[in-house]
C-alpha cells in the first residue's frame, strides 16, 4: 500500500498542478501566508481530527491566534487590528485553510461575515465594547439569521425584538447557527416591526451570557463535524437597543449589502477544494495500475481529468477576478451569485469524479477525497442554495 499511501496522506501540499500563474498578491501577502501556514501547521493540523471527533474546536485556538494578531488584520489598529483593509488577506487565510484540510476551525466566518458588520454598521461604543475581545481570540462570534421554516427566505424570520423602555426583549429560534455552543457575541437578525415585511428586520448583537440564551441542540451533520453547528433559542432576552447595529429597520439591507463577500468566501475555499480534488486525483491515475498500465494512460480517464483541468482553471480565473473587483468595491450581488454556485457545484463535480478514479480506495472514511465528498456537499447550500443564486442572476437580467 506504499503508492497509495503517497498519494492520500500527504495531500497538505500547495497544488501541484500546472495553472497559469496568479498575479493577485504583493509581498507583504506573501508573508502574511508564511504566517497562517506556520500557524496552521503548529496548532490546527495535529488537533482537528480530534476536533471532528468531539464535534467541536477548542476555543482556546482564537486565543492563539489572537496572541499573533493573525486575524481580523483589516480592524483598525485602535481596536487591535492590523488595519490593513485589503480583502486578499482574508483570501490567503481561506486558501492555508484548504490548503491544510483544515474544514472544521471556521476562522473565515469572523473575518468574513461577522466582523465586517460590526466595523461597517457599528457604533464607536459596539466597536470599542467587542473588538479588542475579538481580535484578541478572547471571543468567539457567530451570526444568526437561519430559522427552522425560513431556509433563504430571510424576510420569513420570525424571531421578534419588542421595545421595552432601553432595551429590546427578543423572543425565537435560530438554526443552522455555526459556532453557537461556544459564542460570546452573536449578531442576530430580528423583525423589530413584524408588520413592515424587509423593512421590519434588524440586525442586534447578542452577547451570550445574557439571561434567556438557550443553545437547544448541537446538530448532526454528514460533514464538518468541527463545526458546532447549533439550534439557539431566545426566551425573553433583554438587549440593551444600543446594541442594535444601524438603523431600526435597515437589517434586510445591511444582510443584501454584506452576503456578495460571504458568497465570495464560500466561493474561494470551494475553488481551492476543487485543485486539491484534482491534484489528488492526478497523483492517483499516475501511481495506481490495472492491466499492468497506470490508470491514467486510459482515453477515458484523460479525458475525465483534462474535462477537470480546464473547469478548475476557468473557476480559479473568474474567482480571482472576482477578488480583484471586490477589492476595488465592484463586485456585484449578481457576480457573486455566479461564483458562488458555480464553483460550489464544480467542487461536487471534481469530487465526485475524483472519488471514482479512486475506486474502492476512494470510498474508505481515511482519504481525503471520501472526507472532501462527504464535507464539501453542504458548499451549494449554505451562504444561499444554488437555485437561489440562479434567482439572484435571473433578476439582475430583468426577469
Amino acid at each position: 500500500m506504499q503508492v497509495t499511501d503517497s498519494v492520500t496522506q500527504d495531500y497538505r501540499a500547495a497544488p501541484q498542478t500546472d495553472y497559469m500563474p496568479r498575479d493577485l498578491f504583493t509581498p507583504e501577502h506573501e508573508a502574511y501566508r508564511q504566517e497562517v501556514r506556520a500557524f496552521v501547521e503548529e496548532h490546527l493540523v495535529p488537533h482537528h481530527a480530534d476536533w471532528e471527533a468531539a464535534g467541536v474546536v477548542d476555543r482556546d485556538v482564537w486565543r492563539k491566534a489572537g496572541e499573533r494578531r493573525l486575524l481580523y488584520v483589516d480592524v483598525p489598529e485602535q481596536y487591535g487590528g492590523r488595519g490593513l483593509d485589503d480583502y486578499r488577506y482574508n483570501v490567503v487565510l481561506i486558501e492555508e485553510l484548504a490548503r491544510a484540510g483544515i474544514t472544521g476551525v471556521p476562522f473565515p466566518l469572523g473575518t468574513d461575515i461577522v466582523v465586517p458588520y460590526i466595523l461597517e454598521y457599528g457604533s464607536e461604543a459596539q466597536k470599542a465594547r467587542w473588538l479588542p475581545k475579538i481580535v484578541a481570540g478572547e471571543w468567539v462570534t457567530a451570526i444568526a439569521m437561519s430559522e427552522p421554516h425560513t431556509g433563504s427566505d430571510l424576510a420569513a424570520l420570525q424571531t421578534t425584538a419588542k421595545p421595552d423602555g432601553d432595551d429590546y426583549v427578543i423572543n425565537g429560534t435560530k438554526y443552522w447557527i455555526t459556532n453557537g455552543s461556544i459564542a460570546d457575541l452573536i449578531i442576530t437578525a430580528v423583525k423589530t416591526n413584524p408588520e413592515m415585511g424587509h423593512f421590519g428586520m434588524s440586525l442586534v448583537g447578542i452577547e451570550t451570557d445574557t439571561d434567556g440564551v438557550e443553545v437547544v441542540q448541537v446538530l448532526d451533520k454528514i460533514g464538518y463535524h468541527a463545526r458546532d453547528v447549533t439550534e439557539l433559542a431566545f426566551h425573553d432576552v433583554r438587549v440593551p437597543q444600543a446594541h442594535r447595529l444601524g438603523d431600526e429597520g435597515e437589517g434586510f439591507i445591511y444582510m443584501m449589502q454584506q452576503l456578495p463577500q460571504e458568497r465570495l468566501s464560500i466561493a474561494l475555499g470551494s475553488v481551492c477544494a476543487c485543485e486539491q480534488a484534482l491534484d489528488w486525483a492526478i497523483a492517483w491515475c499516475k501511481e495506481r495500475e490495472a492491466f499492468g498500465r497506470p490508470i491514467g494512460t486510459f482515453q477515458h480517464n484523460r479525458f475525465t481529468l483534462a474535462e477537470l483541468k480546464t473547469e478548475v482553471q476557468i473557476a480559479r480565473v473568474f474567482v480571482d477576478r472576482c477578488v480583484r473587483e471586490h477589492t476595488a468595491g465592484r463586485l456585484s450581488a449578481e457576480q457573486a451569485a455566479m461564483a458562488k454556485w458555480w464553483v460550489t457545484e464544480l467542487q461536487q463535480k471534481v469530487a465526485d469524479r475524483g472519488l471514482q478514479l479512486f475506486g474502492g480506495r476512494g470510498y474508505l472514511q481515511e482519504t481525503p477525497m471520501a472526507q472532501l465528498f462527504v464535507a464539501g456537499r453542504v458548499e451549494t447550500i449554505y451562504g444561499g442554495t444554488t437555485e437561489i443564486m440562479k434567482e439572484i442572476i435571473g433578476k439582475a437580467m430583468g426577469f
